[in-house]
């Protein structure tokens, strides 16, 4: 029989490690009280028959069930899915594009009542539960359910970093190795944008991605959707601009910036994005920051970094920063992306 996925265990006592001031107090005790959340929603599926393929199969009719709650509270709630480690992911495509890279990552499967286990998803061994067109739509947060057969609860990416909480703190260290290039997002709160950015920096090889506060959440189920699996390739941070400036000193980082030429914001000379301006980076390790369509770049950004745009013709002032960006991350991917390619005539 193969074993079920569970939740991690309680920690051990956290007042011998840390420590007692009151933030960490609170911080402890929330992280304490959503993994305690984990393991109630874990024993609260009615046990079914089991599946074919060694599944222990559940099932869930009613929408007050705790693990319901635990489910909509992982696609709402941001803090809570980071103090979880858990995301929710919707959607049986985008659950398989998933599974492709890390199909152990899933603790749970939500299946709508009579939805057989698809092929590709036999080998996972963790808990299928069957639930309610009620319950779905409830934990989808969808009117209908005729396009939603399927919610994953998956644990989070190992490479993902939060340098705001304690737990990821110093944990920069290991997570690059002398990385060659770094997208950074100043600001980014659509999470379409977002997630299309992280998807076009794995397609061209970048190094990473790092979030700097006011972008959203990676694993927004939108972000997600956009994302097509590339979040739980790369590593994707979160931190602030004294996080980023250590990573920039320890690996020697230029910093450049995309900015649109015709902004009035900028008090230093713009360079025009080109080949001769790619290939005189190419050996060179490179921190790209794209802003916001809608507040632009930070004024810590327009401080530190050379400013860079791309030419256009016409009166089009700028582009939608996910189109920018992945003209940005194709003309100054890293010299060994390029240099492995092969091409045809």
């Amino acid at each position: 029989m193969l074993l079920l996925a569970r939740a991690p265990p309680l920690p051990p006592p956290l007042a011998a490690s840390y420590p007692a001031t009151p933030e960490r107090a609170l911080r402890f005790r929330s992280i304490s009280s959503s993994r305690a959340a984990v393991a109630t929603a874990s024993a609260a599926a009615k046990p079914a028959a089991s599946s074919r393929s060694g599944q222990k199969r559940k099932q869930v009719a009613s929408v007050a069930n705790p693990l319901v709650k635990h489910c909509v509270k992982l696609r709402l709630s941001a803090a809570y899915r980071r103090s979880c480690r858990r995301l929710l992911l919707v959607g049986l495509a985008p659950i398989l594009e998933m599974c492709r890279f890390e199909l152990d990552a899933i603790d749970y499967l939500l299946l709508l009542d009579g939805v057989e286990v698809p092929e590709e998803l036999r080998e996972f061994c963790g808990d299928v539960v069957y639930v309610s067109a009620a319950v779905m739509k409830k934990v989808s947060g969808m009117q209908s359910v005729d396009s939603t057969e399927a919610i994953a609860v998956m644990h989070m990416p190992r490479h993902f970093r939060d340098l705001g909480s304690h737990e990821d703190g110093d944990s920069l260290h290991g997570l690059f190795n002398h990385p060659k290039r770094i997208l950074v997002l100043d600001g980014i709160q659509d999470p379409g944008n977002l997630g299309t950015l992280i998807r076009s920096a794995c397609a061209f090889k970048w190094d990473g991605v790092f979030l700097l506060p006011a972008s959203c959440d990676p694993f927004n189920e939108k972000a997600l959707r956009a994302a097509r699996g590339a979040s739980l390739q790369l590593p994707v941070v979160t931190g602030t601009w004294h996080d980023l400036h250590e990573l920039m000193t320890k690996y020697n980082m230029k910093m450049m910036a995309g900015h649109p030429e015709s902004s009035g914001d900028a008090s230093k000379g713009i360079q025009s994005l080109s080949k001769e301006l790619a290939d005189s980076l190419l050996n060179e390790s490179l921190c790209l920051v794209l802003g916001s369509e809608g507040n632009g770049l930070s004024s810590e950004t327009l401080q530190a970094c050379e400013l860079v745009n791309i030419p256009m013709e016409g009166t089009f002032e700028s582009l939608n920063v996910s189109v920018a960006g992945g003209i940005f991350l194709f003309m100054l991917q890293p010299k060994y992306q390029i240099d492995s390619r092969t091409l045809t005539p």
